[in-house]
C-alpha cells in the first residue's frame, strides 16, 4: 500500500516593491515558502514592465494560508 504524501500548504502573499523611481508596486502571489513568493514576485514585475525595474527593496507585507475560500487582498490605490 502506497503512502499518501501530505499535501502541501500554499499561501497568499502580498509583497511591496520600492523602485528606484520612487514607485511602489504591490504584487500578489500564490507559493509553498516565502523563498518562491520572492522569486514569483520579481518574475512577475519582469513580465508587467517593459524595462527591467530597478528594484531598491522588495518585501513581504502579508502572508495568508490557502486553507479556505474567499481568502484576499484590497490593496488600496492613490489615484482614481
Amino acid at each position: 500500500m502506497a503512502e499518501q504524501q501530505p499535501e502541501q500548504e500554499f499561501y497568499l502573499y502580498k509583497l511591496e516593491a520600492v523602485l528606484e523611481e520612487n514607485k511602489l508596486m504591490t504584487i500578489i502571489v500564490m507559493a509553498d515558502s516565502d523563498a518562491k513568493a520572492f522569486t514569483y514576485a520579481e518574475n512577475n514585475l519582469l513580465r508587467h514592465t517593459i524595462a527591467p525595474p530597478r528594484v531598491k527593496e522588495l518585501s513581504i507585507v502579508q502572508k495568508k494560508p490557502m486553507t479556505r475560500g474567499g481568502v484576499g487582498y484590497v490593496v488600496e490605490t492613490l489615484q482614481f
